[in-house]
């Protein structure tokens, strides 16, 4: 017996509909008829793994029982029925979407400080199972004002193979080259829209130039194919990676495009960090304190909160999947 796949699941809704579907409106209507149900998958983020193979198949296959229209985002339909589709058709929806304002939401970017704390500690996309803890540095202690969010990122994070590695290899390490230390640096917006990315992605650079790795890190990120390109190019030309945090589904966040880590730090920022911000001079201390006693004295740092859809729930109103 033929195995249910993702395309068979895109082809069955697709047969329902008299419209042309994004990736995500595909799966959730599959998730309502009960065909998400017959697929055997194991990952977290299904309706990805179904985007992806739609695309790939509209790109790849000649013979595809599917098209693609539109590119912001873009839709999908039953290649058999493509004449159903008025040619306006996708660009009303487009134009009508673009007007749309930003989602406006009732939480703040500070609100979402513990969302990323459990995103850097749990989500295995992210640190491939080690134990990185985060701390959220509050621009309002800086000496300078008016230029620290291009200065300070929001929350920094660091990684310390305790855990990991035998304590004469640790002392081994530290004897030689100490490359075992890993700093992390995060600007984190409520969203990214055409209208803030470009400020939003080079404040991130400004404030991440330090670290080992850097990321710019929304709640909301426009699905548009050409929008996504660009922050694509972004991260491959500065290095400064992109990661999706979902309060809808905290487990589905994602790194959208990696960071291209360094292998150096930038003592020259750093120093200036320290001289600027007692969290971020505080966070250093605390870092060498525990690398020199051998373990995370994890109070100096930000809560990881036990119950995270809770939070999301009651801080942030958004009900979170069962």
């Amino acid at each position: 017996m033929a195995v249910y796949s993702f395309l068979d699941l895109a082809f069955d809704v697709l047969k329902m509909v008299s419209s042309p579907l994004t990736y995500q409106e595909v799966w959730q209507i599959g998730k309502e008829k009960g065909l998400a149900d017959k697929i055997k998958s194991t990952g977290k983020t299904p309706w990805q793994s179904l985007g992806a193979q739609l695309y790939v198949e509209v790109r790849d296959n000649e013979d595809s029982r599917f098209i693609k229209v539109g590119k912001r985002p873009a839709r999908f339909f039953l290649k058999e029925r493509a004449g159903e589709v008025p040619q306006d058709a996708v660009a009303k929806i487009e134009k009508e979407e673009s007007k749309k304002k930003e989602k406006k939401t009732g939480y703040s970017e500070r609100d979402l400080h513990p969302l990323l704390t459990y995103f850097a500690y749990a989500n295995p996309s992210f640190n491939r199972g080690r134990s990185i803890f985060t701390k959220t540095i509050l621009h309002e202690k800086s000496q300078r004002s008016g230029y620290n969010e291009w200065i300070h990122p929001d929350m920094v994070g660091f990684y310390l193979p305790l855990d990991d590695w035998r304590p004469d290899v640790i002392e081994f390490n530290r004897l030689s080259d100490n490359n075992s230390l890993r700093l992390f640096s995060f600007e984190i917006k409520r969203s990214l829209t055409k209208a803030n990315y470009r400020e939003a992605y080079f404040q991130a650079v400004s404030n991440s130039s330090w670290a080992h790795e850097g990321y710019l890190v929304a709640a909301e990120i426009l699905q548009d194919d050409e929008f996504l390109a660009e922050l694509e190019r972004l991260a491959s030309s500065f290095g400064i990676g992109i990661i999706h945090l979902d309060p809808e589904d905290i487990d589905s966040s994602i790194i959208l495009y990696p960071a291209r880590g360094r292998d150096t730090l930038d003592w020259e920022t750093i120093n200036k960090l320290c001289e600027q911000n007692s969290d971020f001079e505080k966070f250093l201390q605390d870092v060498k304190i525990d690398f020199e006693s051998k373990r995370i004295h994890r109070s100096e740092f930000d809560e990881v909160v036990k119950d995270i859809r809770k939070y999301i729930k009651d801080k942030l109103k958004i009900e979170q999947p069962h």
